[in-house]
């Protein structure tokens, strides 16, 4: 932070010793030019890069391990959609997943990107046949 003062500090110097002295053009006009751009754009820049590592970086990490889990399903795994519905994979077939819940084994087909999680234990149906 004290070296931002630092540069802001410079920058507002030659500012005002090229304003002073109007015949004062040359390398001091070039180097006023130049600390003003870097004080101005150094702010910016500083706000690009934490929000790169604060934002940016860890849903490119996070897409990545969405797209390598989805591209691992397979025959048998127990998953969990994004509405929520827990099945057994049956097929998959490109985009589409055929999944089998339920006791009496139903049957849905789902798209490959509804799926949100692979679940590591089974989750059966404790609500039996409450109707009567």
């Amino acid at each position: 932070m004290n070296l931002i003062y630092k540069l802001m500090g410079i920058s507002t110097a030659v500012a005002e010793s090229v304003a002073a002295d109007p015949a004062a053009t040359g390398e001091m006009g070039a180097a006023a030019t130049a600390v003003s751009l870097i004080g101005s754009l150094l702010p910016m820049v500083l706000i690009f890069v934490v929000f790169y590592f604060m934002l940016i970086r860890p849903q490119r990490k996070k897409d990545k391990q969405v797209k390598e889990m989805l591209n691992n399903l397979k025959k048998g795994d127990r998953i969990c959609t994004i509405g929520g519905i827990y099945g057994t994979i049956m097929n998959i077939k490109d985009d589409t997943i055929t999944l089998q819940m339920g006791k009496a084994d139903t049957t849905i087909v789902i798209a490959r990107w509804a799926v949100r999680s692979v679940e590591d234990i089974t989750i059966e149906n404790d609500a039996g046949d409450t109707l009567n």
